[in-house]
């Protein structure tokens, strides 16, 4: 009898130890990330009396923010299973579409409106592409971040564009109390995707094409609508990084966000999104956006060359997916966020 009495207490103990373990193994690569982030910032702050001022922080912020704003948008497709490689091209063509419209008498906040309109109608592009067609998405971001490239070449001659008016660059290098205009973008940006990705349909079903395509298609979900609202929230950051850099710059540069690419992908990847899809978390991107943000830091104080910077960010990408391959392995649920 008394064995009977205790049963459902030993269940709902042995359910709760359940539940325990998941939400561990959905935080894990955050909690990993923020105490290596931890100890970098500890080590380089010894190392260098330097690194704790405000305005070598600020530095920090500032440019991590330009990844952050990138890497919203590359979870949403990489939680698909998805890749965009053309984002770094894409910032550089919307960012010289924003200067070559203000050099022809636009209004400013028109052109940068023209500019986010370019960047979301090339994801739209991909997405069509990628959900319609069955594209691989690797080959049809390689050949959008080939055309992109070529058309800001073609636009400019090659010759850069600038000379732009303070109430632009006031986007890249203009100041909100404490911060700068780039900093407040990426934190609306983290709020707005958190809330969508975890709260809203389309984060449902962002996830669960990643997760089982087929089965969410059988469902009545329209899943091919959904990836080309994906790809085309990837383009409007990718847009809103070029509206940062050539703001930041004061200049349009044909061949600006070389390799944006790849610190992205490495960034979000870290931050413990699958590759394979159906499970992402902002919060982890943005911690390793911060992490690769003071890594870079850390090596120009410490006077350590620029050229191991690509060394160990290639280290980075490669151990991420070897743990995010080990991670999807296991025998946990497909759609963690």
């Amino acid at each position: 009898m008394e064995s009977r009495a205790l049963a459902p207490e030993v269940d709902s103990e042995v359910k709760g130890n359940h539940e325990f373990r998941i939400w561990l193994g959905r935080v894990f690569p955050q909690l990993l990330l923020g105490f290596v982030l931890g100890l970098m910032i500890v080590g380089l702050s010894i190392a260098s009396p330097v690194f704790l001022t405000w305005d070598n922080l600020r530095n920090v912020l500032d440019h991590s923010s330009l990844q952050i704003i990138l890497a919203v948008g590359m979870t949403f497709v990489i939680c698909t299973a998805g890749i965009d490689l053309s984002i770094g091209a894409v910032a550089a063509l919307c960012g010289l579409c924003m200067a070559t419209a203000m050099h022809g008498g636009w209004p400013v906040s028109l052109s940068i409106l023209f500019g986010l309109g370019i960047g979301a109608l090339v994801g739209v592009g991909n997405g069509l592409l990628v959900a319609l067609l069955k594209v691989n998405p690797f080959i049809v971001t390689l050949g959008t971040m080939s055309v992109s490239r070529g058309l800001s070449l073609i636009i400019t001659g090659g010759i850069p564009l600038y000379g732009f008016s303070k109430s632009f660059t006031w986007w890249g290098s203009g100041h909100i109390g404490p911060v700068n205009p780039p900093m407040l973008l990426a934190a609306l940006l983290v709020v707005a995707g958190a809330v969508v990705l975890n709260k809203t349909r389309l984060g449902y079903y962002t996830l669960a094409l990643g997760g089982n395509e087929e089965a969410l298609r059988r469902s009545g979900v329209a899943a091919s609508g959904y990836k080309v609202v994906v790809y085309a929230l990837c383009g409007l950051t990718a847009a809103l990084a070029g509206l940062v850099v050539t703001a930041r710059l004061n200049t349009a540069e044909p061949l600006a966000g070389w390799m944006f690419e790849l610190d992205t992908i490495a960034a979000v990847v870290l931050g413990g999104t699958s590759m394979k899809g159906g499970m992402g978390s902002i919060a982890g991107t943005v911690i390793a956006c911060f992490l690769l943000g003071v890594l870079r830091n850390g090596l120009v104080i410490l006077s350590i060359s620029s050229y191991y910077q690509q060394l160990l960010i290639g280290v980075i990408i490669l151990t991420a997916v070897v743990f995010s391959e080990i991670r999807s392995r296991k025998d946990l649920p497909n759609f963690e966020q």
